[in-house]
């Protein structure tokens, strides 16, 4: 099958989970060949979403095809830590096979097994090498290798099955910088169909559209992740213009609605005026008194009417402004010591989650329904309920996970922090963002521009 043949459809896509909240509702998509970023708020269901495709959760109602073949790295990555490399791979039957009929085995049994997959272990070697994975050969085991390696070899495994359709969700958390070098080039030279779920920015500017998964529904722009912030900047631009013009044609209207009942008013007094000196018939006056009655009726429905329909107006046009919550991070001062908050109370401990996105139901919710990005919001809201606060903080990779507006706010509020910090990370632009004044590589090497993130405290 041509790259060309590759696609995901997914119709009418259906899902909750099982404690009844709902994720999708008739979620239509397509995708075809190229690299497509998904991109969403922490929580939207992205990482849901490639697990329907990947079969890996059932639907409650709607459709999942593929067609080309699927593989499926997901951002929770875990390997048995006694596999061999060979057989995470899955060529350890052929790689067997291949050793008895080079020693002379001629049973029918291990030529069908091999195929036509003589060079294996050559092909299997050489992807091994080209994701920065050469040095560890096909006998050592997962539990000698780091969590970035098992990434890369789980990767590894997928393009030697060759699926026309990959789905990536987060597959740079944890990889280093040379490790992530070589997985953009895996991306790179992609011909099927590839989604991926990714907050790291580089990654995002080497896909060919972008699909914006919002309150259960894709929105699609054509181009890398800047070609996107560009064109959703321009339509929210129109959209809260449309919302001020909406907002002018409100309040034009209520000062119509105003000016007709006041000339309805008048006009109500005069007729009573004219009835009261009983000027002509009283047959004629009562005629058009009621036909008044009718007339001014009308006219304060037409202008009720026109409000009603110059609000609805507003409403659709407030609906097209994003007003997506962030989190406020706000670190406290550093001047007192101590170790622990066990006098807080629930509304204390609550308002500290709401800070965080964790409102009402949702700071309830078990931790094992939350995303990554959820989680590590949650965990740093524990860290700074901390009272007298933290003058130390150890962040590890802290901005995997984090949707692109939540790294912004951490960001601001590392900036502002007055304690120390240590950081591990691979995203450069993030560290060199917060002021880190020492960086330290850990290979035993030291370096002014790659990582000792460590930033003494103010």
């Amino acid at each position: 099958m041509s790259a060309a043949d590759t696609h995901i459809s997914c119709t009418s896509l259906a899902f909750s989970w099982p404690d009844g909240e709902e994720v999708f509702t008739g979620l239509d998509l397509t995708v075809g060949p190229g690299r497509t970023g998904l991109v969403g708020l922490n929580g939207c269901g992205k990482s849901t979403l490639l697990r329907l495709i990947a079969g890996d959760l059932t639907p409650q109602a709607g459709a999942v095809w593929t067609r080309g073949g699927l593989g499926h790295l997901p951002q929770n990555l875990t390997l048995d830590t006694a596999l061999r490399v060979d057989e995470v791979l899955g060529v350890a039957g052929r790689r067997t096979a291949l050793d008895a009929v080079e020693s002379g085995d001629a049973r029918p049994e291990h030529f069908a097994v091999i195929g036509d997959d003589w060079d294996i272990e050559e092909r299997s070697l050489a992807t091994l090498d080209g994701l920065g994975l050469g040095h560890i050969g096909l006998d050592r085991t997962v539990g000698e290798m780091s969590g970035g390696e098992c990434v890369l070899l789980r990767l590894a495994a997928l393009l030697l099955e060759r699926p026309g359709v990959l789905l990536l969700d987060e597959p740079t958390n944890n990889l280093d910088a040379y490790a992530r070098r070589r997985l953009y080039d895996a991306v790179d030279a992609w011909t099927g169909a590839l989604l991926v779920v990714s907050h790291d920015r580089e990654l995002l500017e080497r896909v060919d559209r972008i699909a914006d998964l919002r309150e259960g529904s894709v929105t699609w722009y054509g181009g890398n992740l800047s070609a996107y912030e560009e064109a959703l900047a321009v339509e929210q631009e129109a959209a809260r213009r449309t919302v001020r013009a909406a907002e002018s044609d409100v309040q034009r209207r209520k000062r119509e609605l105003s000016a007709a009942h006041v000339t309805l008013a008048r006009r109500q007094r005069y007729g009573q005026k004219m009835w009261d000196t009983k000027r002509e018939p009283k047959v004629i006056m009562g005629q058009r008194k009621r036909a008044a009655q009718v007339s001014a009726g009308k006219h304060r429905a037409l202008h009720t009417e026109r409000l009603a329909a110059a609000r609805e107006r507003l409403d659709e046009a407030e609906l097209a402004v994003r007003e997506d919550e962030e989190i406020r991070v706000e670190l406290p001062g550093t001047r007192v010591h101590a170790r622990s908050a066990p006098d807080r109370t629930d509304n204390a401990v609550r308002a500290r989650l709401a800070r965080f996105l964790f409102k009402g139901a949702a700071a309830d919710r078990p931790a094992g329904t939350l995303s990554g990005g959820e989680r590590f919001r949650a965990a740093l809201a524990m860290v700074l309920l901390a009272d007298p606060p933290p003058r130390l903080l150890l962040l590890d990779e802290p901005t995997n996970s984090l949707d692109l507006a939540s790294v912004r706010r951490l960001t601001e509020a590392l900036e502002a922090y007055e304690g120390a910090l240590i950081v591990v990370s691979h995203d450069v632009p993030f560290l060199e963002s917060i002021g880190i004044t020492r960086w330290l590589r850990l290979d035993g090497g030291l370096s002014d521009t790659t990582a000792r993130a460590v930033r003494e405290g103010r």
